[in-house]
């Protein structure tokens, strides 16, 4: 009882802080700096193709990439997936994370961080320090976005980075497809 009732108060200190900080720089005329989001984590970007993102996992071994056996490939919908484990890589913050490519290109990075090396709230606040309030604030994340990019921290413990275009026409696709299909359905009602 007592744990849910300081995480209630600090839930509520800390929308209010995020409210108070847009209104101040919707006050004063300043964005809130969600322009300058990262496309990525360290050299690792979205938009780059799959052999790049390989060769920046070799030269960073905190991820704990270990080659192609860490590389799958989905042909029903063309689409790559790279996922490493950075848990016991020497001095690492990180877990498991996700690489996931669509027509070739890096279009979403998942960073699942150690929550025995850094935790939750010290990542939120060097976030809100850098980037400004997040657009969205729920219990189970808080979220940064601009044109480009969705960046995104989720509980417990990961960062995820989105190319927004990327995402918006893959969901397009995917409604268009369902569509179709429910017209497919209905044609086939109507048949029997």
């Amino acid at each position: 009882m007592m744990k849910n009732l300081i995480f209630c108060i600090v839930f509520a200190s800390l929308s209010l802080f995020a409210f108070a900080a847009g209104q101040t720089a919707s006050a004063s005329g300043q964005g809130s700096g969600h322009e300058s989001l990262p496309m990525g984590y360290g050299n690792i970007k979205l938009g780059m193709s799959v052999d790049e993102v390989k060769s920046e996992l070799l030269k960073n071994h905190a991820f704990g990439y270990r080659g192609d056996r860490d590389v799958s490939f989905s042909p029903k919908d063309n689409q790559v997936l790279i996922e490493t484990d950075g848990r016991y890589a020497p001095f690492s913050y990180f877990g498991r994370c996700w690489f996931q490519f669509a027509d070739g290109k890096l279009y979403i990075i998942t960073i699942n961080l150690n929550e025995e090396k850094i935790d939750h709230y010290s990542v939120f606040t060097s976030l809100n320090e850098k980037y400004g309030a997040p657009d969205q604030l729920t219990p189970k994340k808080s979220q940064w976005k601009n044109d480009s990019v969705m960046m995104s921290l989720e509980r417990p413990l990961s960062l995820k980075y989105i190319d927004a275009k990327a995402f918006t026409e893959r969901m397009d696709k995917a409604n268009v497809e369902k569509t179709y299909g429910e017209q497919n359905r209905e044609e086939f009602l109507k048949g029997l």
